[in-house]
């Protein structure tokens, strides 16, 4: 909780990207894997549906986003310029990010989504029956697999939730499994 009480303080209660009030949560900036302010900003459902991919994507929303990328604080940095690459055939994000600058740290995070590809560039992840994964679903182990440099089995059947992409490898992903941080490959698992 003490991340949530930091991020309605420095948000002063509003969406950090579009100032809206209403059904406020926190958002782990992908590929993060451990909540820290650093990494998480807070936003409200209209930005994380869309985001998320849950609404279409409503580009005149996002004219928030002129003001918002030149907050201080690293993470909203960081999604501001992933939108902003999203929507960048609207013609208006393509002039905010020629103003946009990010750190060398900042930019490679921002770029570890591959938001700045185009479709035939980005990697894509997909389980043994082809299915496309994204970062938070849900995987089923299709078959028992030894953990490299530990004892630890995971068992067929095993659900790992709320799986990271690695960017750099169509074929690997991670997750918790028995409450160790992992790499699976692809092959072994089947989206839930």
């Amino acid at each position: 909780m003490r991340v949530l009480q930091t991020l309605i303080e420095r948000s002063a209660n509003s969406c950090e990207l579009c100032q809206g009030t209403t059904h406020l949560k926190p958002y782990l900036i992908p590929p993060s894997l451990n909540e820290n302010v650093d990494h998480t900003l807070l936003m409200c459902s209209t930005c994380l549906e869309q985001i998320e991919g849950v609404v279409d994507m409503q580009p005149n929303h996002w004219r928030c986003l002129n003001d918002s990328m030149w907050s201080e604080h690293v993470a909203v940095q960081i999604m501001a310029w992933r939108m902003l690459q999203r929507l960048r055939n609207e013609g208006w994000p393509k002039d905010l990010l020629d103003m946009m600058y990010l750190n060398d740290e900042a930019l490679a995070l921002a770029r570890a989504t591959g938001e700045d590809k185009e479709e035939s560039e980005k990697i894509i992840h997909r389980d043994v029956n082809g299915v496309v994964l994204a970062q938070g679903d849900a995987v089923v182990l299709i078959k028992d697999l030894k953990v490299k440099g530990s004892s630890m089995v995971a068992k067929q059947g095993t659900a790992v939730r709320n799986i990271r992409l690695d960017h750099e490898n169509a074929n690997y992903i991670e997750g918790k499994v028995g409450g160790q941080h992992i790499v699976i490959i692809t092959d072994y698992v089947k989206k839930l």
